[in-house]
């Protein structure tokens, strides 16, 4: 039976207990999903198409996949996509877990992630026993390693940091990549989510600017759970490398991955509709307004955070020892240690909570600092 490494997000369990007994009762900063209402528009949007006794598609519907195309064109700079080149998903992070399977990736490949990430990159190479490195730049890598490399992750804006990569980082990676004949995903769930500098969306690996129009051996993910609040549908879709998404619709065929045909009706009315991740966003931009300083008062540095739903905090001690600290104060935080060695001394502090847990955060933070 394969082995995987025990779900990390377990090992709160302490903290949990520890933030539960504070007087006013925990506040969970921990884990990034949704707590706001799914917009109305797309709750309609799912009664209306719940009558669907047949089949869906795994390749998406027209409707859906236009949606999709229409979206990368309005709000990521992407022109010139497909509906052919673009394939709902059951969640990214499905994707992220088994695309090194549909590429056929195996024993003695190598997949790059990341040197702070999400451990689900890892965990995709693990699935096919091929051999993960971390690291943000291909020119560490060895001969032997460069020889055998398949697959590069990128995580643009990134989970846990915020961390945005630019045009030029993303060409350089991507000239890299060519050269060394490997397939670039890029997951991109968070570019909706910029701040400052960013505020009007990240580039995309699709980007011209990126790519010189040349998509293939490029994909991008992306999920509607952070900007339409929608993790409870699983809705999200991969797009790009017109050379190998008739492969990857191909093998979701056989495997069953399918979205149900409401949830890609829904989708393809929330991609239309930008006024519903505009409020969005404005909730998350309060909370970060307000979370920010506090933490800084605590004594927190923060560092990145230049897009998504975290804020990337060190003291300049173990994740742990901040973890005891805050729980002490009846918070909870993701610790960096879960997302690489690189992360050790840092927590990750998200802004997926209400309004009232969030000033209970800020005022406990504010009268311990």
């Amino acid at each position: 039976m394969l082995k995987l490494p025990d779900y990390p997000w377990n090992q709160l369990a302490p903290y949990r207990e520890l933030a539960a007994g504070h007087p006013g009762g925990g506040v969970d900063l921990s884990i990034g999903t949704p707590v706001d209402p799914t917009p109305t528009l797309i709750q309609d949007a799912l009664r209306e198409a719940s009558n669907t006794p047949g089949y869906p598609t795994t390749h998406g519907t027209s409707e859906v996949r236009q949606a999709i195309v229409d979206w990368f064109a309005r709000r990521r700079d992407v022109p010139g996509l497909g509906i052919d080149d673009v394939m709902p998903t059951v969640g990214s992070k499905e994707m992220v877990a088994w695309l090194p399977l549909l590429l056929g990736i195996g024993p003695g490949d190598v997949v790059v992630r990341p040197r702070i990430a999400y451990p689900t990159y890892d965990i995709g190479a693990t699935l096919v026993g091929a051999t993960s490195v971390a690291t943000d730049d291909l020119d560490t890598l060895t001969g032997e390693q460069r020889a055998r490399l398949k697959l590069v992750w990128v995580n643009s804006p990134g989970n846990p940091t915020g961390k945005v990569r630019t045009v030029d980082s993303l060409r350089q990676l991507v000239d890299q990549a060519r050269v060394l004949g490997a397939v670039v995903a890029s997951d991109e769930c968070y570019a909706e989510l910029g701040w400052g500098d960013y505020e009007q969306g990240v580039p995309s690996v699709l980007d011209p600017r990126v790519c010189a129009g040349d998509l293939d051996n490029l994909l991008a993910l992306y999920s509607l759970s952070k900007q339409s609040n929608l993790a409870g549908y699983r809705a999200a879709f991969i797009a790009g490398a017109p050379n190998l998404m008739p492969a990857l619709v191909n093998n979701r065929k056989h495997a069953g991955m399918i979205v149900p045909a409401p949830i890609q009706h829904a989708m393809a009315v929330a991609l239309g509709d930008d006024e519903h991740v505009a409020e969005q966003k404005s909730r998350y931009r309060v909370r970060r307004e307000a979370l920010r300083p506090a933490l800084e008062a605590f004594g927190f540095t923060i560092e990145d955070s230049l897009a998504g739903l975290y804020l990337w905090c060190t003291e300049g001690r173990s994740s742990w020892q901040s973890m005891q600290r805050l729980a002490e104060l009846g918070i909870i935080g993701g610790p960096g240690a879960f997302y690489g060695t690189a992360g050790e001394q840092h927590v990750r502090i998200a802004l997926t909570a209400t309004d009232e847990r969030i000033n209970q955060a800020v005022q406990r933070l504010n009268s311990a600092g």
